[in-house]
């Protein structure tokens, strides 16, 4: 059944940026070399188990709209196979090296706890199996904490102690899921670990039960020898309309107050950054500053909504920026863009999922390419370094070392009679420099 859904299709190659073949890439050639390592290393390329195979096409107006084999009927045994299937078949497809997965989007569905635990154990065994015949690995796995009804109330801030229980159990089969399957990280999105009204909440029990799951999760990491990645992804609202993961800065408060700042990162979703009113380059920005950048999950938003839409990204220039913030971190260490994104509801076909994809895969490509670009001509990051020049010298490294006081800095600007000047930012003319490119 779904050995013969993507078999219609080749396997993605690149053709350069003259290809008029839609089913190619432009600009994502794998293995070119830019700033010194490949464009796949660069870039590390995921698809989602959740979005592209799970997700019928369905919104809250409407029931779903897509008709892949496995949709058919209940997500039993023999669907979740056929899902699993057809999922690594399109990465291989894709010429991407990694997927990603919720433990709920590989499995059966399952009522009980003994019940999940199995269904969730068959889907690994099957998993590894299929990374094996298509060359394919994991950038990382999680547990769904968010959709059952169970977790209407959030999962690790739950009033309820069971349903953290419940939580504690998916969480440590996921993550030695995760650690089995050679995954490069674990990923928490707190999708519920908020609240709706302050009339039924307590704050602080909350989040200390929540930090009190993330210092559990970092320990079994260590217990079991996982060698990658903790993860949180922040996300400002919705579904709840407070949540305690608001931001890339948010997170790292909490993670400083559990003592976590050094076990955990943030994996950045794009439409997660502007729904917070943040840009997507100044979420990276803040992960690099505070030392906690670790993934990506590249989508898009829309201007005039208001929530989480999950568009493939399409704007070379809005990725320039991001990506150049992403180079001056370093790049990827276990991390990489996983493609949090999602076809629309009328893009029912096989093929849009590749078109999809392509289009993304390569945006992101491009856009390497132009901010590789601007990091060689060195005009912009010389301005910023001369910007900053001054905490080089005499008076910026004394305010910044243990013996500069508030007097002795007090006293240095009256003996020196200081007169600072202001001193332009060329916005402008930085702005024009990247649109050059």
């Amino acid at each position: 059944m779904t050995a013969s859904y993507f078999a219609e299709f080749p396997t993605i190659a690149y053709e350069g940026p003259e290809s008029n073949n839609d089913l190619a890439y432009r600009w994502y050639d794998k293995d070119k070399v830019i700033l010194g390592k490949r464009m796949e290393e660069h870039l590390r390329f995921a698809v989602c188990f959740w979005h592209s195979f799970c997700w019928p096409g369905s919104d809250v107006f409407g029931a779903g709209t897509f008709r892949r084999p496995w949709h058919a009927g209940a997500n039993d045994a023999a669907a979740a196979r056929a899902k699993r299937e057809a999922a690594l078949s399109f990465v291989e497809k894709l010429d991407v090296p990694f997927y990603c997965f919720h433990d709920v989007d590989v499995m059966a569905d399952a009522d009980t706890i003994g019940a999940f635990r199995k269904s969730f154990a068959e889907a690994v065994d099957h998993l590894e199996e299929l990374q094996d015949r298509h060359g394919r690995k994991l950038l990382w796995g999680t547990a769904n904490l968010f959709s059952h009804p169970r977790y209407m109330a959030g999962a690790a801030t739950n009033p309820d102690p069971e349903v953290y229980a419940w939580a504690a159990s998916q969480v440590r089969d996921a993550l030695d899921a995760t650690h089995r399957l050679g995954g490069a990280n674990y990923v928490l999105w707190g999708g519920r670990e908020g609240y709706d009204t302050i009339l039924n909440t307590e704050i602080g029990i909350e989040q200390e039960n929540f930090g009190r799951f993330l210092n559990l999760v970092v320990d079994h990491k260590h217990r079991i020898g996982f060698t990658g990645t903790i993860l949180i992804e922040p996300k400002p609202h919705e579904p709840t309309k407070h949540q305690y993961d608001f931001d890339t800065q948010t997170v790292y408060g909490f993670l400083k107050r559990f003592g976590l700042e050094n076990e955990v990162r943030v994996n950045i979703e794009a439409n997660h950054a502007t729904l917070s009113g943040h840009t997507f380059e100044h979420e990276i920005a803040m992960a690099r500053a505070l030392g906690i950048f670790g993934s990506i999950d590249a989508n898009r938003g829309d201007h005039q909504n208001g929530w989480d839409t999950d568009q493939f990204p399409n704007s070379v220039e809005e990725l320039t920026l991001a990506m150049l913030e992403i180079i001056r971190a370093g790049g990827f260490s276990d991390g990489g863009f996983n493609f949090d994104a999602k076809v629309r509801r009328q893009s029912v076909d096989a093929i849009d999922l590749f078109h999809g994809h392509i289009g993304g895969i390569d945006t992101v490509a491009h856009a390497l390419v132009k901010a590789a670009a601007i990091i060689e001509d060195g005009r912009v990051d010389a301005f910023r370094t001369e910007r900053y020049a001054g905490w080089q010298g005499e008076l910026g490294q004394h305010i910044r070392s243990s013996e500069g006081t508030l007097n002795s800095i007090a006293d240095i600007a009256i003996e020196r009679d200081l007169v600072p000047q202001p001193r332009s930012g060329r916005q402008e003319w930085l702005e024009n420099m990247v649109n050059r490119f």
